[in-house]
């Protein structure tokens, strides 16, 4: 199996989402970004007052969730309207300890995917896909 071209660069775009919640709605500028070296995921790095937040999910969850509802567990994705009528996506993170719901513009998720999809064309994210890279990472212990 080919590893691909591991050279292709990263796609990052910061975008501003709404982060939903019963104290408001503040607007956050979190960066997305997507690795060809990790070719079926996407991050999300959230800014802070400490430490960035940061949520790894799959790019197909995303891209799907332009569409319809999908994802279960600590990531889902389903499309919606403004209240001006404008196509948002929401994208619901959760974790034990709590979670929230951030609205984007449609165009700028498709934006984001269309770059990526750019780098990788959807369907062959396992020929970019570095499996000895990915054997080692799992082989290694990991110390906390």
């Amino acid at each position: 199996m080919s590893d691909g071209n591991l050279d292709a660069p990263v796609v990052r775009h910061a975008i501003t989402m709404v982060v939903v919640n019963a104290a408001g709605a503040p607007s956050v500028q979190p960066t997305l970004a997507y690795d060809p070296a990790d070719p079926f995921a996407v991050t999300a790095t959230f800014p802070t007052s400490g430490e960035p937040v940061v949520w790894t999910f799959a790019r197909d969850l995303l891209s799907r969730g332009l569409n319809g509802p999908v994802g279960d567990g600590d990531v889902r994705v389903w499309p919606s309207r403004d209240i001006i009528g404008k196509a948002i996506v929401n994208i619901e993170l959760t974790t034990s300890s709590g979670g929230l719901v951030a609205q984007a513009r449609s165009r700028d998720i498709n934006r984001f995917l269309s770059h990526s999809l750019i780098a990788v064309p959807a369907g062959t994210e396992s020929d970019h896909q570095d499996i000895d890279r990915l054997i080692d990472r799992l082989l290694q212990p990991k110390y906390g």
